[in-house]
């Protein structure tokens, strides 16, 4: 082989290779990054448990939850309840809801002192869009559109929320879609947009599943930087030992049958926004989080939203609440 062959076969070698040792090295980077997050978030239980649904729920001592890790809560006083809680209206409470547990508690409790967490999976972090974006709504600036069915109320001073939710799974076509039914207070606007919101949804994107689960979610800059989904990041304080965010309910309503309901008040007392669920205080969103929110909330929202990337040109079957429109109404129609 002469000199100038052999310069093209190098080259032509080199072309091959360079590649294969690049991607090599980002895979093992990229493994590093996801053992560091996973270290990092997932604290030592002091017991744990494995739910059918696939979820592991470690008990995890209350004060050394993942919240504690975010640098304004280094020195926050965990707070066991608030100072008051507001009356609440039942009026609208149907007598045919049904108590509400989660998947995990058939299979054990968490000990006094101690908070439920969903044990994140390298699988959890790799399904999103990074490392870096991991527990953020990226969906909101991925192609498909956004559809809403919400009352809102807006240009007010709103320090609290209380409603009942019937809760649904609804169908998700697509593993990049969701649906979802929640409740939204902000303040702010602009790149400075304060929110706090939970709620139920369906998202496989997320999840990994098609079950229906819990969620809270929080941001103080238009969800560009902060905040995160559940305790995919430090934030949200769990105070229950009961319920954990993100776990999948047990039982769902069932089209003309069943009927389970999800009572939610959220309020602010001491600086701390307060999420309560029938009768269990699950925790706390702390005020020191927020700018605008550590005030009050100018509007609220109730509502379903669901997105629809239109997959192969057509709307797809991805259904908002039980998928059957108002005018069926109870036992048909979501409320």
């Amino acid at each position: 082989m002469g000199m100038a062959s052999f310069a093209v076969a190098l080259v032509v070698i080199m072309v091959i290779i360079s590649p294969n040792v690049y991607g090599k090295e980002y895979s093992d980077q990229q493994k590093i990054n996801v053992q560091k997050l996973l270290k990092r978030l997932n604290k030592p239980p002091i017991k744990s448990i494995k739910s059918e649904d696939g979820d592991i729920i470690d008990c995890i001592p209350i004060t050394s939850q993942p919240a504690f890790d975010h640098p304004l809560l280094i020195n926050h006083t965990i707070q066991m309840k608030p100072s008051f809680i507001p009356k609440r209206d039942s009026t609208y409470i149907k007598k045919e809801a049904k108590a509400l547990t989660q998947t995990w508690h058939k299979n054990g409790e968490c000990p006094e002192n101690t908070v439920p967490i969903r044990r994140l999976k390298k699988e959890d972090i790799l399904r999103g869009k990074s490392i870096d974006d991991f527990g953020k709504k990226t969906h909101q600036s991925t192609p498909g559109g956004h559809e809403y069915a919400i009352m809102d109320s807006r240009n007010g001073n709103f320090y609290g929320t209380q409603f009942v939710m019937n809760i649904w799974r609804p169908e998700v076509e697509v593993p990049n879609e969701f649906s979802l039914a929640q409740t939204r207070l902000w303040s702010g606007g602009g790149s400075n947009l304060n929110t706090i919101e939970a709620g139920v949804q369906v998202y496989p994107a997320k999840y990994g599943d098609y079950n229906l689960r819990l969620f809270v979610y929080w941001t103080r800059d238009t969800y560009q930087t902060t905040g995160c989904y559940n305790n995919d990041c430090p934030g949200f304080v769990q105070r229950s030992r009961l319920i954990t965010v993100g776990g999948s309910f047990s039982h769902v309503t069932q089209y003309d049958g069943a009927q389970y309901g999800l009572p939610m008040l959220i309020w602010k007392d001491s600086g701390n926004w307060w999420l309560m669920i029938g009768e269990e205080l699950v925790g706390y969103w702390p005020g020191s989080l927020f700018t605008s929110l550590r005030d009050r909330a100018v509007r609220v929202q109730w509502g379903g939203e669901i997105v629809n990337q239109m997959s192969g040109g057509r709307h797809t079957n991805t259904d908002m609440g039980s998928g059957h429109f108002a005018d069926e109404w109870y036992k048909k129609a979501s409320y």
